[in-house]
């Protein structure tokens, strides 16, 4: 398989935010190169730029390794995101017209239909990539009203951080866990559309606390 760069730049965040590599896993670019049909040198310059976005450590001497999760990083990366989402939900309320809610309403709609499906089979293996792209569309899209490209921008990475830590931690909730998420994800929206700011902020505290816990 020959790709370009950026999509095996993509193809490697893909990886590393779904569990395709275990945590403190090394890296070899060696090993990669044949898989995207590059050179050793492209995949390595590609992990710097995943060692930037914090994803990937770069070790001197000893090559590269997907991030260890730990609970103390798990709570870390989420509270600045719950931050960073409040104040982009809150800004795209009050900025955000009925263009931004077609487009949270649409996504929601996407998510929820993932997140049903989830429910019924019971395994999130098969699906967990769907689902992450369609959970990031939903949370990219209640803040993208926000009129603010700096705090988009920081989200962006903050999150593909925050799914790196808590993919595996949410594998272990089945189906008991996405019934809880489908009513969180459900009670953010209605708030939004509410225009409803301190519901808003309330209902994304709820539903990203579990991961405060240490």
């Amino acid at each position: 398989m020959r790709m370009d760069s950026p999509e095996i730049y993509e193809d490697l965040k893909r990886r590393l935010i779904t569990g395709g590599f275990p945590p403190g896993d090394k890296i070899k670019p060696s090993d990669l190169q044949g898989h995207y049909g590059c050179s050793a040198n492209t995949i390595r310059d590609l992990l710097l730029r995943l060692s930037s976005a914090g994803l990937v450590v770069s070790e001197l001497q000893r090559g590269f390794r997907a991030r260890m999760t730990t609970a103390v990083r798990r709570h870390d990366v989420t509270q600045f995101r719950i931050i960073l989402e409040q104040e982009g939900a809150a800004l795209s309320m009050r900025n955000g017209g009925l263009r931004w809610e077609s487009r949270l309403a649409a996504a929601h709609h996407k998510l929820w239909h993932i997140e049903t499906e989830i429910t019924k089979e019971g395994e999130t293996e098969t699906l967990v990539e769907l689902w992450s792209d369609a959970e990031t569309e939903f949370h990219e899209t209640l803040i993208s009203g926000c009129g603010s490209d700096v705090l988009r921008e920081t989200y962006a990475n903050v999150y593909l951080q925050f799914r790196q830590q808590v993919i595996a931690y949410e594998r272990e909730f089945r189906r008991s866990y996405f019934h809880a998420i489908i009513e969180e994800h459900q009670a953010i929206l209605d708030a939004a559309l509410a225009r409803d700011e301190d519901r808003c902020r309330q209902t994304i505290y709820d539903h990203l606390k579990r991961n405060l816990e240490l």
